[in-house]
């Protein structure tokens, strides 16, 4: 499939969340009003990655999702998370979804598995050769058990498939690693409330979790970090993003999206529950922040 976008035109990917019924299935309708908000705020828009709770959805339901949201035709570009540790299956996805019109990849890192500088060069390598499209690698420590070398990103950096990086370990430290490791690169903050700082550190945007429950509010507040611009409002924004990760993502912004009108249900599927949320002051007062916030 012809890619039709600059990938780079778009510093705001959103990692769309999966919206699901009382009795668990995926609520198509509510999923095409959530890809309308994104396209209207000119948001990329990336499926089924943690946020979306892509594990945690069949094969069968993944796919479903991906040829849905195609069949929207938006017109922003599409991005699908690859992630797990089995590589053959792995490559079966990146495979099945080139037939579809989408536009990048997102590569995680193996999980569990714990592959050192040689595994991981395989793993990325593998998954970029058989790729169609441009590919952004994540790297998250935190739900990976394993951080990406920078070693990694220098032996994978002339593959013409390789566009970016998501750095979501929230150490600038490691993003600068990468800066030096592969000049070219573009790195996407994969954490909200550091945007203004991977922002003065050369990022060219943010795949964000807050993007759902505020489309054109985090759009905003990418553009005006990228040019520089560091109101007080910041500090607002930064409490805002923290109350969205008082437990496990995405529960706490389901639940506000359930509460704003955005969700039909806040249902999560297990091991991840709403019920974890046990009080919702945070996340309703970080709405009327950012709601008000010109």
């Amino acid at each position: 499939m012809k890619n039709n976008f600059n990938l780079n035109d778009f510093p705001l990917w959103t990692a769309l969340v999966t919206p699901f019924t009382e009795s668990g299935k995926v609520d198509y309708a509510v999923l095409e009003q959530l890809v309308a908000q994104q396209q209207a705020a000119n948001n990329g828009i990336l499926l089924l990655g943690s946020t979306g709770e892509g594990l945690a959805l069949s094969l069968k339901e993944q796919q479903s999702i991906v040829e849905h949201v195609c069949q929207l035709a938006p017109t922003v570009p599409l991005m699908v998370a690859v992630g797990g540790m089995n590589l053959t299956q792995q490559i079966a996805w990146v495979e099945y979804c080139n037939q579809l019109p989408i536009h990048s990849f997102l590569l995680g890192s193996p999980l569990y598995a714990k592959p050192g500088v040689v595994g991981q060069t395989h793993w990325f390598e593998s998954l970029l050769n058989a790729s169609f499209h441009p590919c952004m690698l994540y790297n998250v420590p935190g739900r990976s058990a394993v951080d990406i070398p920078p070693a990694v990103i220098e032996n994978l950096s002339e593959h013409p498939n390789l566009w970016a990086l998501k750095e979501a370990s929230g150490d600038i430290a490691k993003f600068e690693g990468f800066r030096k490791a592969a000049p070219e690169l573009a790195i996407y903050s994969g954490d909200d409330a550091l945007m203004p700082y991977f922002a003065q550190a050369g990022a060219t945007g943010l795949v964000s979790v807050a993007a759902n429950a505020w489309p054109e509010q985090t759009h905003e507040f990418v553009k005006r970090s990228l040019s520089g611009q560091h109101p007080n409002l910041f500090t607002d924004w930064s409490q805002a993003i923290h109350s969205l990760f008082s437990v496990a993502n995405p529960i706490p912004v389901k639940v506000l999206m359930h509460l704003q009108g955005r969700l039909s249900s806040p249902y999560l599927r297990p091991p991840l529950t709403h019920l974890e949320l046990t009080q919702t002051d945070c996340i309703t007062n970080a709405n009327n922040t950012i709601l008000s916030w010109h």
